[in-house]
């Protein structure tokens, strides 16, 4: 047979230049040559490892079967996959001649961050064998053999539902098995798609589950959102493209994620998370994605009230590798914030607190101070009270807490205190708010704060123990109380009555209203207890405890109150409308009662602080018994346009002393001037490729030119946002302006607009089309 195989090789010899010598190697040295060449084929097989050829992520199919298929990375110009944890995806696998599950040897390994760790759980190695089932339970990787054709395997990987959100990295290696043993250098495939991993509300391992379909339509899915401002008797929702699979915004949650420096198991964990985020949001510390300012000017960056969206900021910070956006206030910190949560896979809802405490001591209580004319005086405290400040609510469960304190968390992004040694509020949980247990992790005890603080009015009076008098805030009369409990129940119930957290708000899912508000979800059960009730009660005292502030609540027994008061003020007044305030008062007691009045009325940020004085009344008033009075103040145009800022925002503060009885009494009203809305009528063929027109028109309410006048335009799917200069408008003019824009995608689309001048801002406007394929 070797003779065969002999005469059947063709001869081999060697030729030196130099000599050109030829030399006959021996035909039993040939011989023996050819059998180890034979053998070397027998063993080795194709000589090499089965190289992989190429990767298929299957990314649309992955992302239909994992609810990411929004993304628009999903088709940007750089493919990426897009999982959810707790879920197992598929790849396809071609390698370069027919896979041998006997012989090929493969291994695919997942990889995070930039120094991959195997006991860490950074790095994952799964080595694929003939099993068509997975093995381990699901806070392990694993992988299985889903399908084999030829040269084209389909595997199906599992990811645990407790792995780190982030950017993974996966490569796949082959080598030729003999007998269990490697026989070739190993071949390594380094996948192009980066791949995603998000968290998983869907999967009910995921410490992110949210059982219910549509609040996971709504707090992860839904890509348009509402931000409520205003005043609590008269809330104002204006629309915000949240944009959370905008192609941008991904990275950039990534982006911030790696400032924000959490180590791997950190970023598995969603309470660790929604910190970060509270903190990376805002830009004090850490050059996060927003600055902050709350007063004018402007000049070098975009006036808060002019973003109709996160994503242009997102963008913004994404592009210009981490400088902070300018600017941002309370409700772009929480629309930004959402926007990141829900992106990547966090349920995430927007809250407004109307009368929301600043408690700058942690007391639980917010102290103001005005000399005897009424006037309030600043420099005695940091206190107060913004008229409505917004904030996140973010679902997770809670293993750190005691049992049910899961569920909606409190994330607040607005840098109002420090916590921890930098400016982060959160996650805080509602169930710790509610029942007054602020001793909890996160700052229980600041968010307690802001929807349940007392507010104590001070009067400077030198006859008074340490020259001030408190004043007691009554918004009913006394007769109506209920009999106190204990003394300090008496003091939290009848010395400061609430007036903190008056309403609470988020959107209502699954409904949107683009004219008025029949989309308002009242929440505020969700954070305190009815007001009045022995819950109510029972729980700020449970606070008062647990913080360690008994001393604080000193009890005074309360002076002969037999005079009702009441303060009220215009409602629903239009820009370039006057102003009314009334004071009303009634004697219930059985003698005159002599009283003495005052009542102010300025401009304020909406932050509470007040920019400048539109009007003050003094009045001395004698009532008889069982007699009623009332005393109003009005506010012309004139009078208080030159003095707004910001939002149009007006505080009232009225005081009142009984002159026979020393009985005091103080409140405050916040009052929002109406803006008109923008009217907005789509014209045109509403098809992907095909342009249409968007109306817009509005009426000036003014008798005032506006000048820098400015729309910005924003719609998902049609165009991100941009600015449009507009002309000069006359006053009371009837104006229309118009936009050609082009649907990108079809589905139902959110258009949203702003108006802007220097004498008149936050004008909107929204409506929503239906865009064909």
């Amino acid at each position: 047979m070797c003779v065969k195989i002999f005469h059947q090789m063709p001869k081999l010899s060697v030729i030196t230049k130099t000599s050109r010598i030829l030399l006959i190697v021996s035909k039993a040295s040939i011989v023996k040559l050819y059998l180890i060449l034979i053998l070397f084929d027998l063993t080795m097989g194709y000589k090499t490892a089965n190289g992989v050829k190429n990767v298929s992520p299957y990314k649309l199919d992955n992302a239909k079967e994992h609810y990411t298929s929004s993304y628009e990375m999903l088709r940007g110009h750089k493919p990426v996959l897009i999982v959810r944890r707790g879920y197992p995806f598929y790849i396809a696998v071609l390698f370069k001649r027919a896979f041998n599950p006997q012989q090929d040897f493969v291994k695919l390994e997942m990889m995070f961050g930039p120094q991959p760790n195997l006991k860490k759980g950074s790095l994952v190695v799964l080595p694929v064998t003939v099993k068509n089932k997975f093995t381990k339970n699901i806070d392990h990787w694993d992988i299985r053999l889903h399908r084999h054709n030829g040269a084209v395997i389909t595997l199906q990987v599992q990811i645990p539902a407790n792995t780190a959100v982030g950017v993974w990295k996966m490569k796949i290696t082959s080598m030729l098995i003999i007998s269990g043993k490697p026989v070739s250098l190993p071949n390594t495939y380094e996948c192009k798609e980066d791949i995603y991993i998000l968290f998983n509300p869907w999967s009910s391992d995921d410490s992110v589950y949210m059982a219910d379909d549509e609040w996971r339509k709504e707090y992860v899915l839904n890509d348009v959102g509402k931000i409520y401002i205003g005043s609590y008797n008269q809330p104002v929702g204006r629309r915000w493209i949240l944009g959370q699979f905008t192609e941008t915004v991904l990275p950039a949650a990534m982006f911030i994620l790696e400032r924000a420096r959490l180590d791997f198991a950190d970023r598995s964990n969603p309470v660790k998370v929604a910190r970060a985020l509270s903190a990376m949001i805002n830009d004090v510390d850490d050059k996060g994605v927003v600055e902050g300012k709350w007063e004018e000017p402007y000049d070098d960056g975009t006036a808060p009230w002019m973003w109709t969206g996160s994503s242009a900021i997102l963008e913004q910070y994404l592009n210009t590798k981490g400088i902070p956006v300018k600017y941002g206030q309370c409700w772009v910190y929480a629309g930004v914030c959402n926007t990141v949560s829900r992106a990547l896979g966090l349920p995430c809802r927007l809250v407004t607190n109307y009368v929301s405490a600043h408690d700058t001591d942690h007391t639980l209580s917010i102290d103001k101070w005005f000399d005897r004319n009424g006037d309030e005086i600043k420099t005695q405290t940091n206190d107060s009270i913004w008229n409505f400040h917004v904030w996140n609510d973010c679902w997770m469960k809670r293993p750190d807490l005691p049992r049910n304190y899961g569920g909606w968390q409190v994330v607040d992004a607005t840098p109002q205190e420090i916590s921890d040694g930098i400016y982060q509020s959160g996650p805080t949980s509602l169930v710790a708010v509610k029942r007054g247990e602020v001793d909890y992790v996160y700052d229980s005890l600041f968010v307690f704060s802001e929807v349940n603080a007392r507010i104590i009015h001070w009067q400077k009076d030198e006859f008074a123990e340490g020259g001030w008098r408190k004043l007691k805030i009554i918004r009913y009369h006394y007769s109506n109380f209920v009999q106190p409990i204990k003394d300090i129940y008496h003091f939290c119930y009848c010395f400061c009555l609430p007036r903190i957290g008056k309403l609470i708000i988020t959107k209502k899912r699954g409904i949107d209203d683009d004219v008025g508000n029949a989309d308002v979800e009242d929440i505020t059960h969700e954070y305190k207890n009815i007001m009045d009730s022995l819950e109510e009660r029972h729980a700020f005292v449970n606070a008062i405890r647990r913080g360690d502030l008994v001393h604080v609540y000193d009890v005074s027994q309360p002076s002969k109150e037999d005079v009702y008061f009441s303060l009220q003020s215009s409602k629903n007044v239009m820009i370039g409308q006057p102003i009314v305030v009334t004071i009303m008062i009634r004697n219930h007691g059985i003698q005159i009662r002599s009283i003495s009045l005052s009542l102010s009325v300025f401009s304020v940020y909406y932050t509470g602080t007040t920019s400048k004085k539109l009007k003050q009344a003094k009045r001395s008033v004698s009532i008889f018994p069982s007699q009623g009075k009332t005393v109003s103040i009005r506010i012309s145009p004139e009078e208080y346009f030159n003095k707004l800022v910001d939002y149009s925002m007006i505080k009232i503060y009225a005081i009142a002393t009984v002159v026979e009885t020393q009985q005091t009494w103080s409140e405050e009203e916040d009052l929002m001037l109406k803006k008109p809305k923008l009217k907005l009528e789509v014209r045109g063929l509403l098809k992907v490729g095909a342009p249409f027109m968007l109306k817009i028109s509005f009426t000036n309410p003014l008798n005032r030119i506006l000048d820098n006048c400015v729309f910005t335009v924003e719609a998902p799917g049609v165009t991100g946002s941009f600015h449009s200069k507009f002309r000069n408008i006359w006053p009371k003019e009837n104006i229309v302006h118009v936009e050609r824009l082009f649907p990108q995608r079809s589905g139902l689309i959110k258009i949203v607009v702003a108006f802007n001048s220097r004498q008149l801002i936050q004008v909107l406007g929204s409506t929503q089309i239906a865009v064909k394929g």
